[in-house]
């Protein structure tokens, strides 16, 4: 409705258009394809406008309704197996009356929906019984369209011009939505059906049936998404040669699925704990960590959210490689070689990129590729870089892979020279940014929305502007590309890195400490002037270690307070804050990445008590949320007896960097250190939860050797016991 549209100067901000928002949606994804359904497995056209089949940046499907008896079915059940493989959905019917008389009394019939998303195709599975005394006769229709809307234009960006939709096209039982972009490419929507309807036109299918009491009826759709080229064999409703039914449906496309994501698992460790509503909070986040891995021609990757950020970013992919970099390697090494390929080579202004500077963001659909947003290919993120250069260091710590170390090693002194050079603009040790495109992003740290950095008094920060985390991310990758210097046998390399690391933190401190905070600044402007501001930004310089002691536990006071820590969580920005708004992006929300980079921080400086009461908010926060999946973020309100966090409206559900959250957040308490060169795994004076009294982690990997281990509460302290060793592996605990 009109009435509910905000006018907003942020281009690319995402739209919230109306007050129909469930957030109990049901999201499938494989590859470059994702689906989201409300909870009776529908596509309808109102809510937060993000419910569809999506591939390759471009909603293949608009509008999918089952009609039972020409009316919506009532919800029984739905849910999301486990593993994220299979949507379940359980449906029946209302009252159904004819010519007045009550003909098919509510509760009759069962509807079961069932879908799969496999190879850009989604398969679902339609059956139908009938549980009443009486036989009934019953239309079940299928209701459907595809508008093509590019991922921007989902998210409530207007376009001036669009390309043009092709007449529906009927083949055999089958039909086809097509539309011709402006880029010239063919995109089309295939929706197949077994058996054949009773009536399929451009815009509904109907099957009418006959069903006796215990009857049931059976329909299978195959709904594939293709660009440019023939729809898939996934989608095809010919037989294949001696088959009795049509290639690859519903049953196949299941075990494919199941099997995809099961296999992971077996490569990585299982942790069970004392507390069973933690172990479904954890089930979920690994299960949705190997949702969102995505087979890129560079590797696996972790695409960052569903359904706005379903692509490769720098930023998000590298701190989630980080967040369970202890759990499974894989996910860092499949980072670095997805980013070192991606490396810019040169200066291009519209994408905001420099040499050796790391990937932001890229997109493959229409609007990216006409250049209506500048996203094809984009660097316009300053922490990307560095960070790129701490995984690099902190993979080679965990796995003590020095033949991978060697091949990345030209890359990572890329990166280095793009932090000296062009990061640091003006050559005062501080890596600043400043868009070069009037459409690139204004603030490229994480908190990257138009009004996210500003002063105390509330007035916008003038670029370029050096944000005090990103300070510490330049410190951090000095030090661990001096490691690998050293490793790798380039001793006055190592030393020079580390004497920059030295005057870098010399001069962050001087420059952004804030005494009458007792925190760091934001950020510097233009003319060096602090954005004295409380943010949870300060906590990620605990997270690098670019604080000092003393410092450190002054700003994790002031995090742990109650104008920063909301009950829930710490807050991207204290209420005490001129631009505090509890239900923004940046300012003043809880956001579960940030937390468990600050939570990691504070044990950093062996504040674990700290630690562990970040993670204890936000499993109290996990019970609320659908399927004990963490959002995005969430609002920023005060907790309050009794009640649930405040969702954020268009909160991107699942995200691999909140996913990751609890895996960091356990680390961080657990003191957890993998050392893969002396194949050690230490804990430094672990920490649980009052919420936890036992962890058991099994198969713990560390090069050749596993290990089973089992940590305990004992008074304040906490016991470990080796359950199981396999090959050579010390654990040490230190106190």
């Amino acid at each position: 409705m009109a009435e509910e549209v905000v006018q907003i100067s942020d281009e690319f901000y995402i739209l919230s258009t109306s007050s129909r928002v469930d957030d109990r949606t049901r999201v499938l994804k494989h590859g470059d394809t994702f689906a989201i359904f409300d909870r009776f497995g529908d596509v309808e056209e109102f809510g937060a406008g993000a419910l569809g089949l999506y591939h390759q940046d471009t909603r293949f499907l608009s509008r999918l309704v089952l009609r039972l008896a020409g009316v919506r079915p009532l919800l029984l059940s739905s849910t999301v197996k486990n593993d994220n493989a299979i949507i379940a959905v359980d449906l029946t019917n209302p009252d159904v009356p004819y010519a007045g008389e009550l003909v098919i009394p509510r509760g009759s019939i069962h509807v079961f929906r069932s879908k799969v998303l496999w190879d850009a195709t989604c398969h679902e599975w339609l059956r139908i019984h009938n549980y009443g005394l009486a036989t009934v006769d019953l239309s079940c229709g299928i209701e459907f369209g595809a508008d093509f809307a590019d991922i921007f234009e989902a998210r409530g960006l207007e376009r001036e011009r669009r390309g043009r939709r092709l007449p529906p096209e009927r083949t055999g039982d089958a039909l086809v939505l097509a539309y011709e972009g402006l880029d010239g490419r063919v995109r089309r929507t295939r929706i197949a059906f077994d058996p054949p309807p009773t009536r399929l036109d451009g815009a509904d299918a109907r099957f009418d049936m006959r069903l006796r009491p215990r009857d049931e009826m059976t329909i299978r759709l195959a709904i594939a998404c293709s660009v440019d080229d023939a729809p898939k064999a996934a989608a095809r409703v010919e037989p294949a040669r001696g088959a009795t039914r049509p290639a690859l449906w519903y049953e196949d496309a299941a075990r494919e699925a199941t099997e995809a994501l099961d296999r992971p698992r077996a490569e990585e460790p299982l942790i069970v704990t004392s507390s069973e509503q933690l172990n479904e909070w954890l089930d979920r986040s690994v299960a949705d960590l190997h949702l969102m891995r995505t087979e890129t021609e560079h590797g696996a990757y972790p695409y960052a959210g569903i359904p706005w950020f379903s692509t490769a970013f720098g930023r998000d992919g590298i701190i989630t490689a980080l967040e369970c970099l202890w759990l499974n390697p894989r996910v860092a090494r499949g980072v670095l070689t997805y980013l070192a390929a991606t490396q810019a080579e040169s200066e291009n202004a519209e994408q905001d990129a420099q040499p050796g500077k790391i990937l932001h963001e890229t997109r493959s659909g229409e609007m990216a590729a006409l250049g209506e947003v500048p996203f094809a290919r984009y660097y316009g993120s300053v922490d990307s870089t560095p960070l790129f250069v701490v995984l690099a260091g902190a993979y080679y710590g965990r796995t003590g892979d020095v033949d991978f170390a060697r091949a990345i090693w030209p890359n990572v002194e890329r990166a280095l020279d793009w932090i000296d050079h062009y990061g640091d603009c003006d050559g005062d040790l501080l890596v600043e940014y400043a868009r070069h495109t009037p459409h690139g992003l204004v603030h490229q740290g994480w908190k990257d929305s138009v009004d996210s950095v500003f002063h105390d008094d509330g007035s916008p920060a003038e670029a370029p502007i050096a944000l005090c985390e990103v300070q510490g991310y330049a410190y951090q990758a000095r030090l661990a590309a001096a490691t690998l210097a050293g490793v790798l046998g380039l001793q006055p390399r190592a030393q020079e890195l580390t004497a920059q690391a030295t005057a870098l933190r010399e001069r962050f401190e001087a420059a952004f400490w804030c005494e009458e905070l007792s925190t760091y600044a934001l950020a510097l402007d233009a003319a060096k002037r602090p954005c004295r501001v409380r943010t949870s930004n300060a906590g990620h310089c605990l997270y690098s270690g670019v604080a000092s002691d003393d410092r450190a536990r002054r700003v994790a006071a002031t995090l742990t307070d109650g104008a920063s820590f909301s009950g829930w969580g710490i807050r991207t920005v204290a209420a005490s804050e001129a631009r505090y708004n509890p239900m923004s992006y940046h300012n003043g929300s809880v956001w579960p990445h940030d937390n468990a980079i600050v939570a990691a921080g504070f044990a950093r400086y062996g504040l674990k008590n700290d630690a562990a009461m970040i993670l204890t908010g936000l499993f109290d926060a996990s019970r609320y949320f659908d399927l004990h999946r963490l959002p995005e973020l969430f609002c920023g309100f005060r907790r309050r007896p009794g009640e649930s966090p405040t969702q954020y409206p268009v909160s991107c559900s699942p995200q691999a960097w909140a996913s990751g959250a609890v895996l960091l957040m356990l680390q961080a308490c657990l003191g957890l250190d993998v050392r893969g060169p002396g194949r050690t795994i230490v804990f430094d004076d672990p920490c649980l939860p009052p919420f936890i009294d036992e962890i058991e982690i099994q198969r713990l990997r560390i090069g050749p050797a596993s290990v089973d281990l089992s940590l305990t509460r004992k008074g304040s302290g906490v016991g470990i016991n080796v359950l199981r060793r396999e090959g050579p592996a010390a654990v040490v605990t230190l106190k």
